[in-house]
């Protein structure tokens, strides 16, 4: 049975509540919502003054959002995305939303087919592969380039007694997830060396640990220096990172580069380095339609990057933007302009096919 004291505790207690409550609520933010007429009471088809805020408050959210599709979360892409959100995003004129993504070649699909998705980072080589195996209809009229941003490095990772990439011959090499610019690379590169090895599709977190376990012979990851996937991997552990070699027929598509022990100072011997190519990455784009709101979003989008790019030279940004080149052009690719104005829409086009806000 309650007691008189406890009663007067919790009408005491209620109304210490009700004050804070009225203490917390902020001066001159959101007003409170009227209350919702009952039923049968004014005009059944009137909107409510309440579903009128809501739809402006949505208006207002989505007018300067754009989404941007990276990569996983050990990838750079990932962080390029997320250093593009932290300095491009006012809350307000301009919202950026970082996307974990699934690989260059699925990063193009999404640009094309995905509502919200307006800008993703993928591999330069990525566009004239998807071209070739013919993947999606109209690629070469609705995908663009904004920038080109860095290079990225080609890692192969070894297991113990493993030291060239002949070695590999018949052996399970992990290529990460099909469809991710890893596997396309991977498999162009063992190609070209006339290499057959036994690819595997695992995530490369799960790779790496199966690598540690002697369960495949090698991991495959194409990311930019240095990537955090193997920032764990201790001294001594008896892995260790394969030379590729740039013969002439990789260097008609990629660059020379090298890993150093800088870069990887539990991997690489003090004093060393190991050769690789490399693989330049682009923030690919939607080609919108001049003159239509997406077109906008993405052009303050662009005004947006090169007014702070100074922002992205220092830290805590990912050391990858200083080998940024805004004016750099991309071999096979058409730069988005976004000082075009308005033009007809295209019959068929993405903007005909969905809600363009």
């Amino acid at each position: 049975m309650t007691t008189q004291p406890d009663r007067r505790g919790a009408t005491r207690r209620r109304a210490l509540l009700l004050g804070a409550g009225a203490a917390i609520a902020p001066a001159g933010g959101l007003a409170q919502a009227p209350a919702l007429p009952r039923a049968g009471t004014g005009p059944a088809a009137a909107p409510t003054l309440s579903t009128q805020s809501l739809a402006a408050l949505t208006a207002r959210a989505n007018a300067g959002t754009v989404g941007v599709i990276s990569g996983g979360i050990d990838g750079t892409y990932v962080r390029i995305a997320a250093d593009l959100s932290a300095v491009l995003d006012d809350g307000e004129a301009l919202r950026v939303l970082a996307i974990l993504g699934k690989g260059s070649l699925q990063n193009l699909a999404d640009i094309m087919l995905l509502r919200g998705v307006d800008i993703g980072i993928v591999q330069s080589d990525a566009l004239a592969f998807a071209r070739r195996q013919r993947l999606l209809p109209g690629l070469e009229t609705q995908i663009q380039y904004i920038a080109k941003l860095y290079d990225e490095e080609v890692h192969i990772l070894a297991r113990p007694g493993i030291g060239s990439l002949s070695e590999l011959a018949g052996q399970a090499v992990n290529v990460d997830v099909r469809g991710s610019g890893t596997a396309m690379t991977a498999g162009l590169l063992f190609e070209t060396l006339g290499i057959a090895i036994r690819p595997e599709h695992d995530v490369q977190d799960t790779a790496l640990t199966r690598l540690g376990a002697g369960e495949i012979a090698a991991q495959v990851f194409v990311a930019g220096k240095p990537a955090r996937l193997f920032a764990g991997v201790p001294p001594g552990s008896g892995l260790r990172f394969l030379p590729v070699p740039a013969t002439p027929a990789l260097l008609e598509t990629y660059l020379p580069s090298r890993l150093a022990a800088a870069d990887y100072p539990a991997l690489v011997p003090e004093g060393t380095a190991v050769e690789t190519i490399a693989v330049g990455a682009v923030m690919a784009v939607y080609a919108w339609t001049p003159g239509i709101e997406r077109h906008r979003k993405v052009a303050r989008f662009v005004e947006a990057l090169n007014a702070n790019f100074g922002r992205f030279l220092v830290p805590p940004r990912h050391p990858k933007w200083r080998e940024v080149n805004l004016a750099a052009q991309v071999p096979g690719w058409t730069r988005f302009d976004a000082a075009a104005g308005p033009l007809p829409r295209r019959r068929g086009s993405r903007e005909e096919r969905q809600d363009p806000s």
